[in-house]
């Protein structure tokens, strides 16, 4: 074949951006510099009610957008009068309902189910000092509550803000955090921790260490987004898998291979589902911060949790595909803000690791 031969033989490869060539898009630039590694998949406009779950890195990107002027959307705001410095370390505001951290699907699906009355579990409360707990958020408050009655109030409060969420809100963005969960044999009840690290007791005839399959996600996930739009047909998700590796593991896995196996299958799932539904996107916070090309450069000393340079850099990406609203904060400013990535993330997993 001549050389002019080859120049004529077109491919499916030759004539690419350059942002799907890595040694273009990735091998020649400075980390700081790259582009194009998001590109949104419909408009979240300025008016679009927003509402965030998941894992704790999704504290951060609701930190960001309520800072940079969306509407992102309280649904269970504190009571007339409370101390603002305390609203953090009762769960207020952290996201947009009092659910504290969801790190796996099927607790989202679970939080659904036991919103609108589909599921009681059999645990209702957990003891914890001289009070009780809720075992679904052991960690709601600093202080346990007096009793049951009045668990069960915020309890009921509670679901009544998650139906509130689901009514009214156009976007929901959801972080991905875990495979790994616990469970009640009595009736497969998720747990966001151990019984017994924080709250309850741990009995091994009563609950069990459970490591999710790529098929449970995808179907817990598809569940959920099924059950939602039934009642709000029109709601948008954004997906996004948090960076932020275990704090330990009861997989039988080197803490290290078990991190990259529970982020490998939460990746795939959101990627094969914002690849097939239309109104589902996927925001690759977790390739921004832990792709080799970062270098760890984003992770605190631990390794683990994530620094504010890397929140902003994240956030960046995504303000890169949908700007602020007109007169609000613009991304490069943010970063000046004492609250903006800089605050820690409230994370019960990280209780894990306490006495150890």
């Amino acid at each position: 074949m001549t050389e002019g031969n080859q120049a004529d033989n077109k491919h499916p490869y030759s004539n690419l951006e350059d942002r799907f060539l890595w040694k273009k898009a990735v091998g020649e630039r400075s980390p700081f510099s790259l582009e194009g590694l998001y590109r949104k998949k419909f408009q979240v406009s300025p008016e679009a009610r927003i509402a965030t779950a998941g894992s704790c890195f999704a504290q951060h990107i609701a930190r960001h957008l309520k800072n940079s002027g969306f509407n992102f959307r309280d649904f269970e705001p504190a009571p007339p009068l409370f101390p603002p410095a305390l609203s953090q370390s009762f769960n207020y505001g952290v996201y947009s309902a009092r659910y504290c951290n969801i790190y796996t699907a099927r607790q989202l699906l679970q939080t659904f189910d036991r919103a609108f009355g589909e599921f009681l579990p059999v645990d209702n409360a957990w003891t914890k000092g001289s009070g009780f707990a809720d075992p679904f958020r052991p960690v709601l408050e600093p202080e346990p509550f007096a009793s049951v009655e009045e668990l069960e109030r915020s309890r009921q409060s509670h679901f009544a803000a998650v139906q509130d969420l689901i009514v009214n809100t156009d976007v929901l963005i959801f972080t991905l955090g875990l495979t790994e969960a616990w469970v009640s044999k009595a009736d497969g009840a998720v747990f966001p921790l151990c019984p017994g690290t924080v709250a309850g007791a741990f009995d091994e005839n009563a609950y069990e260490f459970k490591n999710f399959t790529y098929f449970e996600i995808f179907e817990d996930l598809i569940a959920f987004l099924g059950k939602v739009r039934q009642i709000n047909p029109d709601m948008h998700f954004i997906l996004t898998v948090s960076p932020v590796p275990l704090t330990a593991t009861k997989s039988g896995e080197h803490v290290l291979a078990a991190t990259t196996y529970s982020k490998s299958v939460l990746r795939a799932v959101a990627g094969h589902i914002a690849s097939e539904v239309e109104f589902v996107d996927y925001f690759p916070s977790y390739e921004i911060i832990a792709a080799a090309p970062m270098r760890g450069m984003f992770y605190d000393p631990n390794m683990r949790t994530v620094n504010a340079a890397g929140v902003d850099y994240v956030m960046s990406h995504f303000f890169a595909e949908h700007a602020p609203p007109a007169g609000k904060a613009s991304p490069a400013s943010l970063a000046a803000r004492p609250d903006a990535g800089a605050m820690e993330a409230v994370c019960e997993e990280m209780l894990l690791a306490q006495g150890i």
